[in-house]
């Protein structure tokens, strides 16, 4: 992801606005890096993530821990809802786990907009392995001040 620092948001396609919104927002977010998340796709409304589980991951039962999984799902929910120049944060989330997931499972997370009005936006997260269902996930955003980009004033 490398959008020309030359142009405005105003003269992006909603495409490239998306991409260097997440890349603003990527180069801060350091709990997703730190836990080996991989950025696979960004467009307007939607993001995919993936991470393998590490051993540091697997909890008593031998399976990941349920708080990665989460994570894993709430950091697309957060690429996703943030695709628009507008910084959202997480009103809610929750999830629903289906199948455990296992140590070296590569998870990947796709979230997808399902509705945007006003300040409030609806998204679900679902969270798979080898094309099998782990979790599903929907979170609620909520946009506050500021912008990833700086907007610039045309109405001069």
């Amino acid at each position: 992801m490398n959008v020309k620092a030359t142009l405005s948001p105003e003269d992006m396609t909603r495409e490239d606005l998306a991409r260097a919104c997440a890349e603003a927002m990527w180069k801060e977010d350091d709990a997703s890096k730190g836990l080996g998340m991989e950025l696979v796709e960004i467009k307007p409304g939607l993001a995919v993530m993936a991470m393998i589980v590490q051993p540091h991951m697997v909890n008593g039962q031998r399976i990941c821990h349920g708080g990665f999984i989460f994570t894993l799902a709430d950091s697309a929910f957060a690429f996703a809802c943030n695709s628009h120049n507008e910084r959202a944060v997480a009103a809610q989330g929750n999830i629903t786990f289906i199948r455990p997931g296992k140590l070296g499972d590569r998870l990947v997370a796709t979230a997808r907009e399902i509705s945007r009005s006003g300040r409030s936006g609806i998204y679900d997260v679902r969270v798979t392995a080898c094309d099998s269902v782990i979790a599903e996930f929907r979170g609620h955003s909520r946009v506050i001040a500021s912008t990833w980009l700086p907007e610039t004033d045309n109405k001069r």
